[in-house]
């Protein structure tokens, strides 16, 4: 079964740690051991993990891919986000996360974050619980 996480953005580009609602997924879903797939079904926002525990961290990426992928660099596609397209593609679309003894293995200072390239807008997240 796949569960949706509707997830609702307010900015152009955006990290949002949606850690705890996949973990509820994860428990809801009563796995102890097995794989987490979060996927993303959109063209203009990824998937990634990184660190959770200082929020300049999130800053700090927003500022250098924003500094290295412009928002206006003319580009041809004729909607005006090429931007948030190629951001989303080197993010990636999916992350897979090992579950042990009913809790997602991350590190420490690990999150998973949603990546908003052309917001602000309405989202969802796939994830897949898969036993074993």
């Amino acid at each position: 079964m796949v569960k949706t996480l509707s997830i609702r953005t307010s900015g152009r580009t955006q990290l949002l740690d949606i850690t705890a609602q996949v973990q509820r997924a994860v428990d809801e879903s009563g796995v102890k051991d097995g794989l987490c797939v979060v996927f993303v079904p959109h063209t203009t926002a990824g998937i990634t993990i990184n660190e959770n525990a200082d929020p300049d961290v999130v800053s700090d990426i927003l500022k250098e891919i924003n500094k290295v992928i412009p928002f206006n660099d003319g580009y041809e596609h004729m909607e005006g986000n090429s931007a948030a397209h190629i951001k989303a593609s080197l993010f990636g679309f999916s992350e897979h996360i090992i579950i042990e003894s009913g809790r997602l293995l991350l590190g420490t200072w690990q999150g998973i974050y949603f990546c908003e390239f052309d917001g602000p807008r309405s989202r969802q997240v796939k994830v897949k619980i898969i036993e074993g």
